[in-house]
């Protein structure tokens, strides 16, 4: 009871916090920082309940997100249909898929599994290069329309797509936390720590890990339509590139997999230390933010593999021994 308390209470003020900052600081760059951290720390939670909870480690979730993107710009782009339904058809499409995929790649382990992701992920990346309806390549613009919530469409500030970003982060930390604490998240961790044991018990494993799939295609879809709304234009190169899928895992590999704060932790680090190092350097920085935390997780592996939350708990508990 303590603990949950304790979630509350934290939670509460960083809600608190990314709501009144863009209100103080009105700095158009700072508004698009808070979106970016918070849409990639809500992937990066998607991911998590795969590859953290349990444990198979996906590559390929750039798929989700591109359909997502997709699903919500191309009918909106050729029969003007609202992105809010084009947002919640893209889920229902990324669970079919993870569906699909689920029954061959589930049926591999390790770094086998990793492989296969990143392979689905290419197939799909190719196909979208080719299909003529989303204009292959070259990719989709969003269409000039009247601003507002129904098309989801901002103008003049960043403040809208902000407080939307931030209500599905809140949306899937609450579930997450909530998930933790049921039989399924109990599954979960047995399936990622004694698979065999998890099996033995009864835990019907394959099942579960398409659960776990599912619940991670359909937030990461709904990810993807938020940012190919918010960027205004869309195209395979990248919203199902291999940069996004690697993103999202090193995001939770940095603050700690697993972890109910570990993506929200490794977002805090990353997203700012992306743009800023895009900023400083312009063109000649590219990469530079992937290289520095390259050698951050480098460093978490071999000091605290449980990554930024490992250090945090290790700190409070030398803490509590004096």
């Amino acid at each position: 009871m303590q603990n949950d308390k304790n979630f509350y209470i934290i939670f509460s003020i960083i809600l608190i916090f990314m709501a009144v900052a863009p209100l103080v600081i009105q700095n158009t760059h700072f508004q698009h920082l808070l979106i970016m951290l918070l849409l990639f720390a809500t992937l990066s939670q998607a991911w998590n309940l795969i590859g953290g909870y349990a444990g198979q480690v996906s590559f390929g979730h750039a798929v989700f997100f591109g359909i997502g993107s997709y699903a919500a710009m191309a009918p909106l782009t050729h029969w003007g249909l609202t992105p809010w339904v084009g947002m919640l058809i893209g889920g229902v499409v990324a669970i079919i898929v993870a569906l699909i995929i689920g029954v061959p790649v589930f049926r591999l382990k390790g770094h086998y599994f990793a492989i296969s992701t990143f392979a689905v992920a290419e197939v799909v990346r190719e196909l979208f290069t080719n299909w003529e309806w989303v204009d292959g390549p070259i990719g989709l613009d969003a269409p000039v329309l009247e601003q507002g919530f129904y098309n989801l469409m901002f103008y003049k500030n960043k403040l809208p797509y902000l407080y939307i970003v931030l209500v599905f982060f809140f949306i899937m930390m609450l579930l997450t936390f909530r998930m933790e604490r049921t039989r399924m998240g109990y599954y979960f961790r047995a399936i990622k720590q004694r698979p065999e044991a998890a099996q033995a018990m009864g835990v019907h494993i394959s099942k579960y890990k398409q659960y776990a799939l599912m619940m991670s295609a359909f937030f990461t879809a709904i990810c993807g339509a938020l940012y190919g709304l918010y960027i205004l234009h869309i195209e395979p190169a990248t919203v199902l590139s291999l940069d996004i899928s690697i993103k999202i895992v090193l995001i939770t590999a940095l603050g700690g997999t697993g972890a109910l704060w570990g993506p929200l932790l490794g977002s805090i680090i990353l997203i700012p230390l992306q743009e800023y190092s895009r900023i400083w350097l312009g063109g000649t920085g590219k990469g530079i933010d992937l290289i520095l935390l390259g050698a951050l997780i480098v460093l978490i592996c071999i000091y605290e593999p449980r990554g930024i939350v490992g250090l945090l708990k290790r700190f409070n508990f030398q803490k509590g021994k004096n």
